[in-house]
């Protein structure tokens, strides 16, 4: 599919817009002053394949932990600022890669200048952040209510207010809890503006609630080639949003890293226990890095046609299974050996 082109910014040793790849981030939910925890965090969503994580900063022991947890962890790190500036100086002396700021919300004109021009001379963009729950009273008086006219217009006034500073290494978020309204005020923004879009459905739920609203909030703009980089928000574990994240670029054809795992519903044509053999292969396949398709189908109806296209998959007889290159018979195997074979096949591509 075809993304719409945006300038190109640079996050640490990430580019995010332009031509350059769709990244996945995460944020910590460690405090960030507990240097350890944080790190081994990091660490964690980093071998998941993290691109870019934040952390909240909020106080002077965060901003001052950023130096430390720098020296271990190659991904970018960017600093989540509310309310205090000084905040955002601190992190930047300290070596972040990159702000999450709401301007409206640190203080006067001045002080965001101040931000502005230590961005300058450090050469560190910001996010611009727009949150349903954080738009003026006036905006939404003025548009009717929270709906994507006032978010967007919430937005373009503090790009507005950064432009007017000289300083255009902006991308910009426009989150909200309810799906179409995400869906809107991204679309709308993305007409107006070439900034690059960091895709978000905030406070999105549980794992379960959560990857449904984020996969039809940011899949539905990702297919209309809306979106640079995306952050999956859960009430859970951040590795899960990485997982998410990664998943949802791989079903669009947006990312091609990994392995890819396809299984059929079940009906009572198997007469394997396909289920349990899919959710331990998918648990045991995870450290693949490859591009490698995997088809675990429960019959010969599908099993070999869905087989043929993968690169290696199973197909399910009476109590056995036929494993699958490339569409071609590799063997037969009994079902109480059909998992380990079928690994041990993964592990010879």
């Amino acid at each position: 599919m075809e993304r719409k082109q945006t300038r190109k910014i640079k996050v640490g040793n990430i580019y995010i817009g332009g031509d350059s790849p769709i990244s996945v981030q995460s944020m910590t939910n460690t405090k960030t002053k507990d240097i350890d925890s944080t790190i081994k965090q990091m660490l964690r969503l980093q071998d998941a394949g993290c691109d870019i994580i934040r952390s909240a900063v909020s106080s002077i022991e965060d901003a001052k932990a950023i130096r430390e947890i720098k020296k271990e962890i190659k991904m970018p790190i960017i600093a989540d600022i509310q309310f205090d500036y000084k905040l955002a100086l601190e992190s930047i002396k300290y070596g972040i890669d990159g702000l999450r700021i709401n301007p409206g919300n640190i203080g006067s004109t001045d002080r965001v200048r101040e931000v502005v021009n230590a961005c300058k001379d450090a050469g560190i963009s910001i996010r611009i952040g727009v949150n349903s729950g954080s738009i003026r009273r006036e905006t939404i008086d003025f548009y009717g209510g929270v709906n994507e006219e006032s978010m967007v217009q919430s937005g373009l006034e503090q790009i507005r207010l950064l432009e007017s500073m000289d300083f255009y290494d902006i991308k910009i978020s426009l989150k909200a809890s309810n799906v179409p309204l995400t869906i809107k005020s991204y679309k709308r923004m993305s007409e107006l503006v070439d900034y690059p879009l960091h895709l978000g459905v905030t406070e999105a739920g549980t794992p379960w609630r959560g990857t449904i609203k984020s996969s039809v909030g940011m899949g539905a703009l990702l297919a209309q080639g809306i979106g640079d980089t995306i952050r999956v928000s859960l009430t859970g574990d951040p590795v899960e949003e990485v997982k998410v994240g990664r998943e949802m670029l791989k079903a669009l054809g947006l990312l091609q890293d990994g392995l890819e795992l396809i299984s059929c519903p079940t009906c009572s044509r198997t007469n394997i226990d396909l289920i349990k053999i899919a959710e331990e292969a998918e648990k045991r396949l995870e450290h693949i890095k490859k591009p490698i398709k995997v088809a675990i189908m429960g019959c010969a109806v599908n099993g070999p046609g869905e087989a043929r296209e993968a690169d290696i998959g199973i197909a399910g007889g009476m109590g056995e299974g036929l494993i699958f290159k490339k569409g071609k018979i590799v063997k037969k195997v009994k079902e109480e050996d059909l998992l380990e074979e079928l690994l041990r096949e993964i592990e010879k591509l």
